[in-house]
């Protein structure tokens, strides 16, 4: 083979692989949306702003495994929810607790910043938050879960 022919070759090759990489690229998605994110949630058994709640995060990209229990109480105590910061349900997710209606910017913004702190609380059930019926009546306040006082995480 000539010199020639071997620069052609070579450059042929290069735009194939060129083409080919494109091509696989273009295919991909984002890992995030690939790969979504395992929680845990506890709630009683007949509440259905709970399960309400569980589509609503399933809807926006989490894999979430609901199991019914009759003691709440006890699930909240071993992951330190205080009675004050206490929602209608609590999920671990990646090493964090995340304590009734928690808006999922707020769980998007825990599991991107990772704080050092046990996780975060939506007390009670707020009027329109997420999996909840109604018009929200006012900004959702999201509190850390750590020890001492509770910080104001997020508002909504």
């Amino acid at each position: 083979m000539s010199r020639a022919s071997t620069k052609t070759l070579s450059a042929r090759h290069l735009v194939q692989l060129t083409l080919a990489l494109v091509i696989g690229l273009a295919g991909m998605q984002p890992l995030a949306a690939a790969q979504p994110v395992a929680a845990a949630l506890y709630k009683n058994p007949n509440c259905q702003c709970c399960d309400a709640y569980a589509t609503y995060l399933r809807r926006h990209g989490f894999e979430v495994t609901v199991t019914a229990t009759r003691d709440l109480s006890a699930v909240k105590r071993e992951h330190g929810v205080p009675r004050q910061l206490a929602g209608c349900h609590t999920m671990t997710i990646d090493g964090y607790v995340v304590e009734g209606h928690v808006p999922k910017e707020s769980i998007k913004k825990l599991l991107r910043e990772r704080p050092a702190i046990r996780g975060v609380s939506l007390p009670g059930m707020p009027t329109g938050s997420p999996g909840m019926t109604g018009t929200k009546q006012e900004p959702f306040v999201i509190y850390t879960l750590e020890e001492g006082e509770p910080r104001v995480y997020a508002s909504h």
